[in-house]
Order: structure tokens, then C-alpha cells, then sequence
């Protein structure tokens, strides 16, 4: 197949026939993505940008799954945004979708991108000081704040959201400070908070977080979301993320 080069796959989003490829030994996408697009409330012909877009998974999801006009993905790796590109073509997503090639610290590029409805984000969540890391490694730059860390993050959405967009994040819960006190510095009111915990008896692991461009000062605190079941199984709500209670899977 011309789409794909020796060392991809092809992983079906068992969302309206969307197939997205991926690196076979390389950052693949996982729960968060699946999380974050799913916790964006994307409102019909809504203009979404992904910020640190790798591969494009979020956009292709939300593209599945809500009738947004338009969704521009945004990635620092040339890499990527060339196999996400592919990925438009192979699925003809070509008048809904698009990647930039492009660093979201750069003012002048992001100030010149038409303004969005919805911003989704899936930063690196671990600190750039934290353990051994290969600066030119694709993975480390998915993982650590080596080209772009929570503040750079906030600022540029700032910039992309209309006046009362929404920014939507998924991160670690550790970092739950430094992400209220950047949203407020930049004026972007938390609007939203949401845990996901691997099981009933662990604490958790992941949080989906929504903000709104200078937003009215209320918090709403939404339920936990598990992931697995006392047996080790997926609980139900995952299973219906997943599209898989449709299906009988």
C-alpha cells in the first residue's frame, strides 16, 4: 500500500471507517487521547485546534464523532505531521482536517491561525529535569517539556481560543497546580475537573481538565471515571468511550 512505509501499521478507529497510521516501534497513541476527545464538547460546524497533535489521533477522533467544521492539528515533529497528513488523504478527510508543521511557542505562527471554538491539548507530562533523556529521541519529545512545557501551552491556546472558547487538557494529577495557577495567569477559568483511576482502589492517574477563555470563576468537580473493574476487565463507561458496547465486544 502507498500510504504506508515499511515500519507503520494501519489501526482502524472502528469510528466511521477511520484508519490512522502509526510507527510500529515508536510513541503510539493511548487511553489520554481517547480520554481528551471524548471530554471536548465539540459543538456542531465548532472550529477545533490540537495542540501537540503527534500522529493526529485526537483530531481523528473528534472528526468520528461530532460534526465540527474543521480541525487543525499543530506538531513540533515534521515527522508526524506528514504521516497525520497521510492519514487525512488515505481517509478523505481532506475539506475537515489538517496539520501544521509548526512550534507552538512561535507568537507569529500561532497569531496568524484563524481563531478556534475548541482547543485540545495532550502535552508531555513529564518534567524536562526528570530522569535520562535524548533530546532528539521522537519518544522523549512525546513525553517530556523539551519543546514546550504547561505554560507555553496555556499561552498559545490564550491566543488561539475566541472570546469564551474552550480549552480542553488531559494530564498527570500531580500537575494540577502548575496547570490552575498558568490557566489563571493567562485568563483562561477553569471551568471543569475530571479523574480517571485505574480501578475503584487506586488513586488516580489521569485528569481531564476544561477551561474557558475569561470564563466566569466556578468550578464543577465531575464524577471519577474507572477504567477497569473489580476482575481487571474495562467498567462500562470505557467500553462505551471505545464504541465497544455498540459492537458486543
Amino acid at each position: 500500500m502507498d500510504f504506508l512505509k515499511e515500519d507503520e501499521t494501519l489501526d482502524d478507529l472502528q469510528l466511521k471507517g477511520i484508519q490512522v497510521i502509526q510507527k510500529k516501534n515508536a510513541f503510539r497513541f493511548g487511553i489520554d487521547a481517547v480520554l481528551l476527545a471524548n471530554y471536548a464538547r465539540v459543538k456542531k460546524n465548532s472550529r477545533v485546534i490540537d495542540l501537540c497533535s503527534g500522529t493526529g489521533i485526537v483530531p481523528f477522533i473528534i472528526a468520528g464523532k461530532t460534526e465540527a467544521a474543521s480541525i487543525t492539528g499543530i506538531e513540533i515533529q515534521e515527522e508526524l505531521v506528514e504521516m497525520a497528513n497521510r492519514t487525512v488523504k488515505y481517509n478523505n478527510l481532506k475539506d475537515k482536517i489538517n496539520f501544521i508543521h509548526g512550534d507552538l511557542k512561535n507568537k507569529n505562527l500561532i497569531k496568524n491561525i484563524e481563531k478556534a471554538d475548541v482547543v485540545t491539548v495532550n502535552p508531555p507530562y513529564k518534567l524536562y529535569n526528570s530522569g535520562i533523556i535524548n533530546e532528539n529521541d521522537r519518544n522523549a519529545i512525546s513525553r517530556h517539556e523539551i519543546c514546550c512545557n504547561i505554560e507555553d501551552v496555556i499561552v498559545a491556546s490564550r491566543t488561539l481560543l475566541k472570546d469564551n472558547g474552550r480549552l480542553y487538557m488531559v494530564h498527570r494529577p500531580e500537575r494540577i497546580v502548575d496547570i490552575i495557577c498558568a490557566m489563571r495567569k493567562y485568563k483562561i477559568e477553569p471551568k471543569s475537573i475530571r479523574m480517571i483511576h485505574p480501578n475503584t482502589k487506586k488513586a488516580p492517574n489521569i485528569m481531564l481538565i476544561e477551561g474557558q477563555r475569561d470564563g466566569g470563576k466556578f468550578l464543577k468537580w465531575e464524577a471519577p471515571l474507572y477504567v477497569h473493574t473489580e476482575d481487571g476487565g474495562y467498567t462500562e463507561e470505557i467500553e462505551k468511550i471505545y464504541g465497544r458496547d455498540k459492537m458486543g465486544e
